[in-house]
This record gives C-alpha cells, sequence and structure tokens, in this order.
C-alpha cells in the first residue's frame, strides 16, 4: 500500500522556525531551550520531508520507467511466441512434405527394384535358352558338313559313271548302290534350291 504524500505549503517551515526563534529570545531559561530544539526539530523533519518527497518522485519515474520496460518486453515475448508458432508449424509442414517424399522415393524405389528382379530373371532365362540353343546347334554341327555344291554335283556324275561301269559287269548289287548314291545327292541338291530360292 503506497503512502500519500502532502507537499509542505511553501515557506511554512521557515516561518515557523522563525515564529519560534523569536519566541525563543523572549522566554528565558527551559522553555526558550525546548522553544529553540523545536524549531531545530522541524527544521530537520522539513529536510527528511523534502528528501523524502524528491526520493518517491525519483521512485515514481524509476516505477514508470519500468513499467513501459516491462510492456515492451510483454509486446516482445508475445511476438517471439508468435514466431516460434509459426516456425513449429513451418517446421511440421517441411516434415510432412519431407515424409511424402521419401515415402514416394521408398515405392519409386521399391518399384524399380521388382523391374530390376524381373529383367534380371528374364534375362537369365534367356541366357538358359541360347545355351541350350548353342548346345543343339553344337550338337547339329557335330552331325553335319558342308560341302559346295559342284561337290556333289561331282559326286553324283562319278556315281553315274560307277553305276554305267558295274551295269556293263553285270555287278547289280554295286550298280545298285550306285544309283543310292547319286539318289541321295539328288535329294540333297533338290532340298537346296527351296531354300537358295527363299
Amino acid at each position: 500500500m503506497s503512502a500519500t504524500v502532502v507537499p509542505l505549503p511553501a515557506n511554512s517551515a521557515s516561518e515557523t522556525t522563525d515564529f519560534l526563534r523569536r519566541m525563543a529570545s523572549m522566554v528565558s531559561g527551559r522553555n526558550g531551550e525546548m522553544l529553540l530544539r523545536a524549531a531545530s526539530l522541524i527544521e530537520s523533519l522539513a529536510q527528511r520531508a523534502m528528501s523524502a518527497e524528491r526520493l518517491f518522485h525519483e521512485q515514481q519515474e524509476e516505477n514508470k520507467r519500468l513499467a513501459e520496460r516491462y510492456e515492451a518486453a510483454e509486446l516482445a515475448s508475445d511476438a517471439m511466441v508468435n514466431q516460434i508458432a509459426a516456425l513449429r508449424t513451418q517446421l511440421a509442414e517441411v516434415t510432412a512434405a519431407a515424409a511424402a517424399e521419401r515415402a514416394g522415393f521408398d515405392s519409386e524405389r521399391s518399384k524399380l527394384l521388382m523391374l530390376m528382379q524381373d529383367a534380371e530373371s528374364h534375362i537369365g532365362k534367356l541366357t538358359a535358352e541360347l545355351e541350350t540353343l548353342r548346345a543343339s546347334v553344337d550338337a547339329f554341327n557335330e552331325t553335319v558338313i558342308s560341302v559346295p555344291i559342284e561337290v556333289l554335283r561331282l559326286a553324283r556324275t562319278q556315281f553315274d559313271y560307277l553305276s554305267s561301269g558295274f551295269a556293263r559287269k553285270g555287278d547289280v548289287i554295286s550298280q545298285a548302290m550306285s544309283e543310292i548314291g547319286g539318289f541321295a545327292i539328288d535329294q540333297a541338291l533338290t532340298a537346296k534350291k527351296p531354300a537358295e530360292k527363299a
């Protein structure tokens, strides 16, 4: 609870002390001393009252400055609280966006891994099929030889010549074998002609 300060009327203390001193000069003995002491006491109390009043005004000014600072600090604090809330919201949005982007990335990565696994499986199957075809071609190449057509025609002519020679000698078996050989060459040449046209 604050005390109410009532300022003293101007020159009231000095008028009172002047009056008491004049009275003390007229009165002798103990009463005079008491009047002088009262005048000194009033002067001392007046100075103390003026000091207290000055101190009170200074304290009042200090309190006013502190109140203004407190109000400024409150406004700054409110602004910082709002800024922190905005930053938290922004951080939450960025975090949510990053999580969504990460989920999309993980989904795409899973799809690509599945495609890669399918491709590897397909490549494995094709490799196995290629190896099977190579083995088949190798096996076929072991049973087949490549002969120029001119050589086959020459062999066909020789089989005809042998067949005629065996027929003149009356060797029917050798003649039949020569004709069979010639017929096999005719079959090979006949099979080759459609392949050449294609």
